[in-house]
């Protein structure tokens, strides 16, 4: 049985050490993009990528009650990197 109003949770960082969390009703048959776009509405046309419990989808994906839509923001350093840089202030601060 199909249930007529989904309860969707709509998840983003806008910035680094905050998250934003949205709890919204939908009706059935909403998609990716409807949950968006009465979440967060300034994030629309970003082309940021999004996802349903950790998998990326699609704008027109259709939702299922009780899923947890993520908003993605860019890296903007790439992980790796991060970590070797964190390493090296590390290294450094214990020398002295």
């Amino acid at each position: 049985m199909v249930p007529a109003e989904l309860h969707i949770e709509v998840v983003y960082s806008p910035v680094a050490g905050a998250t934003r969390q949205v709890v919204l009703s939908l009706p059935a048959g909403s998609t990716v993009s409807d949950a968006l776009r009465e979440a967060c509405p300034e994030l629309l046309g970003q082309g940021l990528a999004m996802g349903v419990w950790g998998k990326l989808r699609a704008l027109d994906d259709s939702l299922r009650d009780k899923d947890r839509v993520e908003i993605y923001r860019p890296l903007l350093v790439d992980p790796k990197e991060a970590r070797r840089q964190r390493y090296q202030k590390q290294r450094a601060e214990a020398k002295r």
